[in-house]
């Protein structure tokens, strides 16, 4: 006895879901991971998050130090790379160096999980 299997032709009506918003260029998703790299630290995280949670969204690195639990160095190295990856910004006020969230800075990282 011999089995017949039936084909299929899959080529003819392949499913294809249309897009619906210009996904991100080589250049976007490049900058973009090196963003998300700069998220992707839990200390890193909570230092953003106690910046855009004062007063002002504005904190000295005086005050960063406690709430992390980390010595100043660590913690000014972390707030170098936020720096670097646009979502702080820095002052220098005597001795001490002044972190302040960019407006808008979040929200280009919360856009691209929002759907059109």
């Amino acid at each position: 006895m011999t089995m017949r299997l039936d084909v299929t032709d899959t080529s003819a009506g392949a499913c294809c879901t249309p897009l619906v918003r210009e996904p991100l260029t080589a250049a976007e998703a490049e900058q973009l991971a090196t963003t998300l790299k700069a998220l992707a630290e839990p200390a890193r995280l909570r230092l953003l998050s106690i910046v855009a949670a004062s007063e002002n969204s504005q904190a000295c690195v005086c005050d960063l130090i406690d709430p992390v639990g980390l010595s100043q160095p660590t913690v000014s190295h972390h707030l170098k790379i936020l720096t670097a990856a646009g979502f702080l910004t820095r002052s220098k006020r005597g001795t001490w160096a002044y972190y302040t969230l960019v407006p808008g800075a979040l929200d280009r990282v919360s856009q691209l999980f929002v759907a059109s």
